[in-house]
């Protein structure tokens, strides 16, 4: 704006204003650097859009990334927990012993997987879960769950059921640590180990922070619709 009044000031003068003519190129000069100074903000603009976009993309990117490395997780845990309940289908087919355990007791699975473990030299051992829904007394010498949950049982192969220490030293025995219980076998060492146990199995639920008895085997009966 400056500029053009200046011109015209000296189009109107006939040039007769030497004071506007000599502004002339300060005003031009002025201008440029100003036009000048426009130009890194623009290319400012253009370098944080583009920073912008390859955040965006370089995000997506990972994200998709972190979405396939969780279903090839959850693929993997799949895959691995099929084929360990088919290892445990296999090396039960020519088991010695069963062993009824209660697979929602944490403190029973630390030993239980401890002799799956073992088994899996040895083969002698089948372990039946008790708290799965497809647990089948007909199929356990008629041992329902009430009565399973009460005591550890064991089923030998010729249809004999043992229970309390004897279950578990005929336990270890099939997987070679039939020392740990051989004490056992001899009084008065077998009845105190006995009772030891029976205060265990009595209060087992409080001891692992579970409901008692009674209110599990009354929420089983009601999640199969015994209880109205």
């Amino acid at each position: 704006m400056a500029l053009r009044s200046a011109v015209v000031s000296v189009g109107k003068g006939g040039g007769r204003n030497p004071k506007i003519i000599h502004s002339i190129p300060k005003l031009v000069k002025s201008r440029f650097h100003a036009s000048s100074s426009a130009a890194p903000s623009l290319y400012s603009y253009r370098t944080s859009h583009f920073y912008q976009l390859q955040v965006g993309v370089t995000y997506k990117n990972t994200c998709e990334t972190f979405k396939h490395q969780i279903r090839a997780i959850n693929t993997e845990t799949s895959v691995e927990t099929k084929a360990s309940v088919k290892e445990d289908e296999h090396l039960a087919q020519d088991w010695k012993i069963k062993m009824l355990y209660d697979g929602e007791c944490p403190l029973c699975l630390k030993e239980v997987n401890m002799l799956k473990e073992r088994n899996k030299s040895y083969r002698t051992i089948k372990f039946v879960d008790i708290s799965s829904d497809d647990y089948s007394p007909e199929e356990n010498q008629g041992l329902d769950y009430e009565t399973a949950m009460g005591r550890i049982h064991a089923i030998q192969s010729d249809g004999t059921v043992v229970t309390d220490v004897e279950a578990f030293r005929r336990l270890y025995e099939e997987v070679g640590l039939g020392w740990v219980y051989v004490i056992t076998k001899y009084e008065p060492v077998a009845t105190i180990a006995n009772a030891v146990y029976g205060v265990w199995a009595k209060y087992r639920m409080q001891v692992t922070g579970r409901p008692s008895l009674e209110e599990i085997f009354e929420a089983r009966r009601k999640n199969r619709g015994q209880v109205c």
